[in-house]
């Protein structure tokens, strides 16, 4: 049979099991996520001549598929982000994709060139690769759809973080490909990037992000009843959304990741209540989940078809030192003195999710140059991904189920002590 038409037959029935299966999965201290990485696996270790995954390798065929499934997931993150954009609501996200950020490219790249042996650049680019969180498979972390009302701290925070840093990690992913390009050269390198990649592009991804939002909200929302023009319900306006003002960003030269961010975070910020938010919002969330459902299918089969052979047990030490001591402590060392209560700090610190975005990332800059110990580079990212998908989604359901239990207890004022009788009440 053809395997062409074996793979389309496969995404067919993947994709209306995605219709129950996190419907299914949401009692369960398991995530969908898991499910399909799972199915993945299986379908490879068979002999169905399936497409091998070893695309995997290929960095245009990754970089296009995990653009769209980020740049998509972002559109869904800011339409479903409720509070107003000022420091007092954001002052938590902001910590995170500034001080953890930092701490967690510069200590991980410290590691990777110390510890690992990696060249300069490959280790910085390691940090820039691992250091965003993931806004494709932290579903189960995130704050609801738009009607939502449950928005709390937790949720929130890792929802905006989740948005924020994956346009945070592009400036150091670019540091790592100019040092990569300026080795053995004597070319002044570090003033272009500060100029171009690190203040222009993050400055043109927010200001056309806020302006092709604002457009969009006048047109979909204002417009109408002023001048009778037509009216959209149409979902896919949020797709729509997302593919231009990505494209016009990166024609422009700016981080167009940052531009879709902030175009959804625009748009849900005009009208709020209207329900045409959720429409945009459920859309979005759908085409996200079935390209979400064939990479992690294709991440299963790399697992059995080579992605991890170059991994030596320095590299899992260390991709676990990162998951369960550098993420966790710098978080806490970025928000201890914000105003909420510990048990939160600790889950804001803990759910860190890797995922589509670091191979994103990693794709990418492999696609402009090539980099020293990239076959190596691979395997460490897909195993921090890999430990990040099950430990995490083993673990989401239960501690957000045990925060909102204690965040819901009502509290109970101590009670007076009562005087035994009138004359010790007067003493």
């Amino acid at each position: 049979m053809d395997p062409y038409i074996i793979a389309l037959t496969i995404i067919g029935f993947a994709a209306l099991a995605m219709a129950w299966v996190p419907a299914i999965l949401e009692k369960s201290f398991l995530s969908y996520p898991i499910i399909f990485l799972l199915v993945g696996v299986i379908l490879y270790s068979l002999p169905l001549d399936l497409p091998l995954p070893d695309p995997m390798w290929q960095e245009n065929y990754v970089v296009h598929l995990t653009e769209l499934s980020v740049i998509i997931s972002l559109m869904g993150t800011g339409l479903k982000i409720r509070r107003k954009f000022n420091w007092k609501n954001w002052q938590i996200p902001f910590r995170l994709v500034s001080i953890t950020m930092l701490l967690s490219i510069g200590i991980l790249a410290a590691m990777g060139w110390w510890l690992l042996a990696l060249a300069p650049a490959a280790a910085v680019l390691l940090g820039a690769v691992i250091a965003p969180t993931d806004p494709v498979l932290a579903e189960q972390v995130q704050v609801g759809p738009p009607h939502d009302t449950e928005e709390d701290d937790v949720r929130f925070s890792l929802t905006a973080e989740a948005g924020l840093n994956d346009g945070m990690a592009f400036p150091f992913t670019w540091l790592a490909i100019v040092m990569a390009v300026a080795v053995g050269t004597q070319e002044p390198w570090l003033e272009e990037w500060v100029l171009r990649d690190l203040i222009y592009r993050i400055v043109v991804g927010v200001g056309m992000g806020y302006l092709i939002g604002r457009g969009l909200a006048y047109l979909i929302f204002y417009l109408p009843p002023k001048v009778n023009f037509p009216k959209t319900r149409n979902g896919f306006v949020g797709l729509s959304a997302t593919l231009i003002s990505y494209g016009l960003t990166e024609i422009a030269g700016g981080y167009g990741f940052m531009a879709v961010f902030f175009t959804a975070l625009t748009m849900s910020s005009y009208e709020e209540e209207h329900a045409y938010h959720t429409e945009m919002h459920d859309f979005v969330l759908q085409v996200e989940r079935i390209i979400m459902m064939v990479l992690l299918i294709l991440f299963g089969g790399s697992l059995v078809s080579g992605i991890l052979d170059h991994l030596t047990w320095n590299d899992v030490l260390i991709s676990l030192a990162f998951l369960f001591i550098v993420r966790p402590l710098a978080s806490l060392v970025a928000i201890y003195n914000v105003g909420c209560s510990w048990r939160e700090k600790m889950a804001i610190s803990f759910f860190g999710i890797r995922g589509i975005g670091s191979f994103f990332y990693l794709s990418f800059a492999l696609s402009k140059i090539d980099f020293a110990d990239a076959d190596r580079l691979w395997s460490i990212v897909a195993f921090i991904v890999l430990v990040s998908i099950i430990l995490h989604g083993v673990s989401a359901s239960r501690v957000m189920d045990h925060l909102d239990l204690n965040r819901r207890k009502p509290y109970r004022q101590p009670q007076k002590l009562q005087p035994a009788n009138q004359d010790a009440e007067k003493l």
